[in-house]
């Protein structure tokens, strides 16, 4: 079960690389990119996954911080899919929401790295 935990940490660090890079990379001209929403969805399915095998595990689980972070996984791929719709449509992508995708990761990181 490591080995697929293993896995399923690296993907998560991965899809919160792809927020939170995406964001910092179109900083000045905010949009979302298609990484940003790939990224978004790849954190709530092995966030999801994850708590599921630490259940498994027998750990304990801190579950109002892990509520905490679902909400905001679910609310930044809302809003990541909203705005990468807007993108490939060719609509302005609201510079609220393209922060929102990029502001939000980042507390999802440290809400997971600080709250012990």
């Amino acid at each position: 079960m490591s080995i697929v935990t293993s896995i399923l940490v690296f993907l998560h660090i991965l899809g919160a690389a792809a927020l939170v890079g995406g964001w910092l990379a179109t900083f000045k001209t905010p949009t979302v990119t298609q990484w940003q929403l790939i990224g978004a969805l790849v954190q709530l399915v092995s966030g999801i996954a994850l708590v599921g095998l630490a259940e498994m595990d027998g750990h304990t689980i801190n579950y109002i911080k892990i509520g905490v972070k679902l909400v905001l996984a679910i609310v930044i791929a809302a809003a990541a899919f909203v705005g990468r719709g807007k993108a490939v449509r060719g609509e302005t992508v609201p510079v609220g929401l393209a922060h929102a995708v990029g502001g939000l990761a980042l507390i999802n990181v440290a809400v997971a790295t600080l709250w012990h």
